[in-house]
């Protein structure tokens, strides 16, 4: 019973944390989740210091446990990571992928360009943004599968998670374009990054996969870091008081 109590403490702590409900720095008490939760507070510390371990959590003697959160500086070096191994995984996939693989990916890559049409077209049957985050990360988890190597991938996933977690959102919207001309044209360069991709996989081009990888991580984390950064920035005015607000009289 004490592990399943566990498993149910992990499993609500970790999806609040990735659907965004709990925030970076949210402090995670151990009293308020076991009651929240309906377990006693063992579990929930159990299951506080597995997400530690995934890099979800921060566990500090003394002040407790909150959702991970990085400075800017931490957060590139984890970008750095990611990409190095995304990277090389691209160029593990061109090398051993398989014509089952290959399925896969263009599989995920067709449903990337019919989804990406639809939200260039507008009009009422406009797909929700999961959707186009859904095929991208199975196109992403086609080529580590199709790379053959079990840990690089389970650790690209994990850093995906964190990175997740520490840009503040799951799949976050994107920013809105200036005009539907910008729309068109961001999609276009997108997927035409996706297809740079799975052509040198297919034709089993081992360092034009991974250049190709390499830049479209690259696309990707600066605009996580151009979010953060602008969310960071941002001043929030106060509310004057009755004492200030007389001086306007």
């Amino acid at each position: 019973m004490t592990r399943v109590n566990s498993n149910v403490a992990y499993d609500h702590i970790r999806q609040r944390i990735l659907s965004g409900k709990y925030a970076p720095n949210h402090a995670l008490n151990e009293k308020d989740l076991a009651l929240e939760i309906g377990v006693s507070r063992s579990p929930v510390r159990r299951a506080l210091h597995r997400l530690e371990l995934e890099g979800l959590a921060s566990i500090v003697p003394g002040q407790g446990a909150r959702v991970k959160a990085m400075d800017l500086k931490e957060f590139r070096e984890l970008c750095s990571m990611r990409q190095a191994l995304e990277a090389h995984a691209a160029g593990l996939a061109a090398e051993n992928r398989t014509e089952d693989d290959l399925n896969e990916l263009r599989f995920a890559l067709e449903s990337l360009k019919g989804i990406s049409e639809r939200i260039v077209a507008g009009g009422p049957d406009v797909p929700p943004f999961i959707e186009l985050a859904t095929a991208d990360v199975r196109f992403h988890i086609a080529i580590m599968t199709a790379a053959k190597n079990d840990l690089m991938k389970k650790e690209i996933l994990r850093l995906h998670l964190i990175n997740r977690v520490v840009s503040g959102a799951g799949p976050a919207e994107p920013e809105q374009p200036a005009d539907a001309a910008v729309e068109r044209e961001r999609h276009r360069i997108v997927l035409a990054s996706h297809e740079e991709i799975y052509r040198a996989i297919e034709r089993r081009d081992i360092a034009a996969a991974k250049e190709a990888m390499e830049r479209h991580i690259r696309d990707i984390i600066d605009t996580h870091l151009r979010t953060m950064t602008r969310e960071r920035n941002r001043i929030t005015a106060r509310q004057l008081t009755d004492e200030e607000l007389a001086y306007m009289a």
